[in-house]
């Protein structure tokens, strides 16, 4: 089968960093160690696995990431060579119990999947993303299907999950709907664990940024939401997904001062520096080392910034997190949520959501595999091109029939 491998390769590890240092991300990946090959499909680990059939695979951040080589060294014993990138997917099953069914994986790979028992307290207890055995097990490392050698990945004609990663797709969800239930679980995971603010600021607008956008009005609330975006795309999806203001990077201090009604504290070519009050909560959907210091800029002393977006290796002046008694915290992947009905699964919640505010949308194009270079370039440009999520689209290689839902097909 055809599959985008990615090698355990330095010295095109190293070229592919530094290309994309310089010619911006994306521009590595033709020399970096990701190549088209065919292979033999993996083997079925054991009990509970089926064999998947992509239908389509995202390309997210961190993808991307990996990709430019600028994640963080922290994944190296998370991970497992060689692998097969993409774990937002919407696939065909066959075998088990999921026989013949369209599915969306959930990718963690916790205790029930790598045959641990009795499972780590996180897993008991509905919470996968925060599985403490994600290297041990009867799997090779890897903190997710799409980072794991033994599962293979969306990127791919074909991959094998275990039954506890898969979600049953509805008749009447699209493929392209179907694909973003998984970073819309991420949001939906960092939305749930605020709970009502008076005011809140996402930064960044794009995949992640803009579900979690969707997320928060639909299950936070809170009482001004404010969304930083770059690009007039991003900026017309954030309003129409529930930002009651939207601002670009530049007028980010500015715009939380107008919300909150706090002072200014110094003043650079006219921009104020930072805010003496801010904002409860910011949701950091970048992850960068500018993006941490604007969220330190503008949230309020007490208040707390949430990294959505995968962060790298950044320098970051920490000074005022300890004068102003800020939480810096994380939220990773997804598991379950308390609701006001009770505890309920993140991906029973994504795909209420997904439908809910027509996330599909956000797919703007997809690639064969054949076209990987294309496509992630299209990917890492995403924002500059007017787009948000780039796929890599399976159908096309296999011929499986494009499921549409009913509000398409009128």
């Amino acid at each position: 089968m055809k599959a985008l491998v990615f090698e355990h390769n330095l010295a095109r590890f190293a070229a592919s960093r530094l290309a994309s240092a310089v010619a911006g991300s994306g521009h590595g990946v033709g020399i970096g160690p990701l190549e088209l090959l065919e292979i033999d499909p993996p083997e079925l680990p054991g009990q509970g696995w089926v064999r998947l059939e992509p239908r389509l695979a995202g390309i997210c951040g961190s993808d991307l990431a990996t990709l430019d080589g600028r994640s963080s060294r922290y994944f190296e014993h998370l991970v497992s060579f060689p692998f097969i990138p993409g774990h937002e997917i919407v696939a065909d099953a066959t075998g088990g119990r999921f026989d013949g069914a369209r599915v969306v994986v959930e990718p963690v790979l916790g205790c029930e999947a790598r045959g641990i028992v009795p499972p780590c307290n996180a897993c008991a207890g509905g919470h996968k993303g925060s599985c403490d055995r994600i290297a041990f097990g009867e799997l090779a490392p890897g903190l997710q299907t799409g980072y794991c050698s033994d599962t293979g990945g969306g990127w791919s004609a074909g991959l094998v999950a275990h039954e506890s990663q898969l979600w049953e797709v509805p008749a009447g969800l699209a493929d392209e709907e179907a694909v973003m239930v998984e970073p819309t679980a991420c949001a939906v995971h960092a939305a749930c664990s605020i709970g009502s603010s008076s005011s809140v600021v996402v930064l960044g607008a794009g995949t992640l940024g803009l579900c979690t956008i969707a997320a928060l009005r639909a299950f936070s609330l809170p009482g001004r939401l404010l969304a930083i975006a770059k690009h007039p795309q991003q900026r017309r999806l954030a309003a129409e997904l529930g930002a009651d203001e939207v601002a670009a990077p530049d007028e980010v201090t500015r715009a939380a001062r107008r919300i909150t009604g706090t002072f200014g504290l110094g003043h650079v070519e006219g921009r104020i520096e930072r805010l003496a009050g801010g904002v409860d909560v910011v949701l950091d959907c970048v992850g960068s080392a500018q993006s941490i210091e604007e969220s330190l800029a503008i949230v309020r002393p007490g208040g707390e910034i949430v990294l959505v977006g995968m962060p790298g290796s950044v320098r970051v002046d920490l000074a005022p997190l300890w004068q102003r008694e800020v939480c810096l915290r994380g939220a990773y992947a997804y598991g379950s949520e308390r609701r006001p009905e009770g505890t309920r699964p993140t991906f029973e919640l994504a795909f209420e959501l997904v439908e809910a505010a027509r996330l599909g949308r956000l797919v703007s194009a997809s690639y064969p595999l054949e076209r990987y270079e294309e496509a992630i370039g299209h990917a890492a440009a995403a924002g500059h091109r007017g787009a948000v999520k780039i796929v890599f689209d399976l159908r096309r290689q296999s011929r499986l029939p494009r499921m549409t839902s009913p509000k398409e097909a009128e």
